[in-house]
């Protein structure tokens, strides 16, 4: 890696994160936050607008928290890692030696696959390229990769190949995650990742979904499915109790405690 590369990727993390959160913010917000000069810090708006993940106007930035998640994986495997990290933990307690396992291409679901490899034997079905390069060479992994038309924004298969290699499969449990949720309805901003997610739903004798608190209480621009829909729905500590509440009346919800230092 070139010098100085990893700070700033470390930067722009901490820029997207901080926008995502707070909605928009200022140039010298921003510059503040990071300790760098507002030349350095346009020159990285500049490069997060590029990525298709901020929209910048004058004097600051803004960014739609029903697109962020959707956008490069890249950024997205490194936003809310303690909460993804959580949840996956959770997740796995679901998992059992021999039992198939189906992961869509969300980074939460990659991190449920991180932690796979220490309970195989297992089957792993998947459309995230980043898993197939993760598990593939895993000897108690029996891994089967989801064709179809590669999405380089997505890092994954999609498209009617995808749709209808995962149509005809039969699994144990699917974990799956999507850009935002009420308590009553799950949503996506972009038709063809609903198209895949849906079939995964269809082929697991138990869907589970996997969100972590800076989805909730929002909407897209597609209906996934109403939260009724899943088996399960894991959340991280940071939900509000009340969101958590309303979720419960649709589905069962599990709560998952982060690691803190």
């Amino acid at each position: 890696m070139p010098a100085g590369r990893a700070p700033r990727d470390k930067r722009l993390t901490r820029v997207l994160e901080h926008v995502l959160q707070a909605g928009t913010a200022s140039s010298a917000e921003l510059a503040s936050l990071t300790g760098v000069s507002l030349m350095t810090i346009h020159r990285d708006i500049d490069a997060l607008v590029d990525r298709g993940l901020v929209r910048k106007f004058h004097g600051g930035v803004s960014a739609l928290p029903s697109t962020v998640f959707e956008s490069s994986s890249e950024f997205r495997m490194r936003v809310n890692t303690t909460a993804k990290e959580a949840i996956a933990r959770e997740a796995v307690t679901l998992v059992e030696p021999g039992m198939s396992v189906l992961l869509d291409d969300s980074t939460t679901a990659y991190s449920v696959a991180e932690l796979l490899p220490q309970i195989g034997p297992l089957t792993v079905v998947t459309n995230f390229r980043r898993v197939i390069d993760l598990l593939h060479d895993k000897q108690d992994i029996q891994l089967i990769a989801l064709g179809g038309d590669y999405s380089r924004t997505h890092d994954s298969f999609l498209g009617v190949g995808a749709e209808d290699a995962v149509s005809a499969l039969n699994v144990d449990v699917a974990f799956l995650s999507t850009s935002a949720m009420t308590p009553e309805m799950t949503f996506h901003q972009e038709q063809a990742i609903v198209q895949v997610k849906r079939p995964m739903m269809s082929a697991a004798t138990l869907s589970v979904l996997l969100m972590d608190a800076s989805k909730l209480a929002r909407t897209a621009l597609y209906r996934l499915a109403p939260t009724s829909a899943f088996g399960r729905v894991i959340i991280d500590d940071a939900a509000p109790a009340d969101v958590v509440e309303r979720i419960a009346e649709n589905v069962d919800v599990h709560v998952a405690a982060r690691q803190t230092a």
